[in-house]
């Protein structure tokens, strides 16, 4: 074979390697909208450059100041992949709502060619929701993901013990490791827990209570929000 005729082959031979590598990589998908990333709140929410918050799709972390196991890791996970001031990618689901009523965009979100969602899911530093039942374009793939992360005991399912897999519900993990063993919510006055306030036990009014009054922060929030603890309506109370 001549040199002509080599130097075709071994042309040939990359360009069909790099054809090959480029089909097997995941890329961001058409249509989704760049943005600029502010800072993680959650294991599952972040707010956007200029003050947007994004809601994490089809996906649940549990939520920071509620004694939950891996609390605490879910949003340190979620920091690693996300630094603040990175450049990500929204990509909205046609299949699934716009919004939740909070307000907040319901997005995977994507930095590169990493769907984080799914990467969150694979990790075991989130379990999939499937809320209402609805099954998002990716709801097969964060399925099979969180079924893996489930056998292989990956993050919060060997940090976990009492961790629960229904991608039907919210995530379920339990008391924190070293929590004490009673963990009713102890209510700051009276013996009623207002529903608004799941994870903690706060009484309706009256009396019409203050953060100051109560012995919890940051803990989640759902309307109607009788105490008006979500002073900036990102599904949070007291985060300060």
């Amino acid at each position: 074979m001549g040199v002509r005729a080599r130097t075709l082959v071994r042309a040939a031979a990359a360009a069909t390697a790099l054809v090959a590598l480029t089909a097997a990589a995941p890329a961001t998908p058409r249509g989704a909208a760049p943005a600029r990333l502010d800072r993680v709140i959650d294991g599952d929410t972040i707010a956007l450059a200029g003050g947007a918050r994004v809601r994490l799709l089809q996906i649940d972390a549990p939520e920071p100041g509620s004694g939950e196991c891996y609390a605490r890791a879910a949003v340190r996970d979620l920091r690693r992949l996300l630094p603040a001031g990175a450049a990500i990618a929204l990509e909205r689901d046609p299949l699934l709502d716009d919004r939740d009523d909070y307000g907040r965009l319901l997005r995977y979100v994507w930095r590169g060619a990493t769907n984080v969602n799914l990467r969150l899911v694979r990790d075991g530093s989130a379990t999939v929701w499937l809320f209402r039942g609805e099954r998002g374009r990716h709801a097969a793939q964060l399925l099979t993901a969180g079924r893996a992360a489930r056998g292989a005991r990956r993050g919060l399912w060997g940090a976990c013990p009492r961790a629960v897999w229904n991608p039907s519900a919210p995530a379920a993990t339990g008391p924190a490791v070293g929590a004490s063993s009673d963990t009713t919510p102890r209510p700051a006055v009276g013996g009623r827990c207002d529903p608004s306030y799941p994870g903690v036990c706060i009484p309706p009014p009256p009396p019409d209570l203050d953060c100051a009054d109560v012995p919890y922060q940051d803990f989640r929030v759902r309307p109607p929000d009788p105490h008006r603890f979500d002073g900036e309506g990102d599904g949070r109370g007291c985060e300060s």
